[in-house]
């Protein structure tokens, strides 16, 4: 499963529908452009509640996955806690790979 969902994620970032950090992803969500957040356990509390409501209010979908170094594994990018994917297509795809790995 962790492999799938490593190919959508690496398919995401050759087509520049994946995006990092907190200002992007707090830009982009206000404006309508992001389909999906990932936030690691190591974001603070204040961020990961702010990304929630923001999310909520949106109707966009918000993963926590277990660690940044996990993440950065699979992307290749460091140094970040919160990920989002401005593709529908890639956006459903990844929450059903994370759904399966939480079964």
């Amino acid at each position: 499963m962790r492999n799938k969902l490593q190919s959508y994620l690496g398919f995401a970032i050759k087509s520049r529908k994946l995006v990092s950090g907190y200002d992007t992803c707090l830009n982009l969500i206000k404006a309508n452009k992001i389909e999906l957040i990932l936030i690691t356990r190591e974001a603070s509390e204040k961020t990961q509640k702010r990304f929630r409501g923001l999310t909520e209010n949106a109707g966009i979908p918000m993963y926590v996955m277990d660690s940044s170094s996990e993440i950065e594994a699979m992307t290749g990018i460091g140094g970040r806690n919160i990920f989002g994917i401005t593709d529908k297509n890639f956006a459903q795809a990844i929450a059903k790979e994370i759904e399966n790995m939480r079964m």
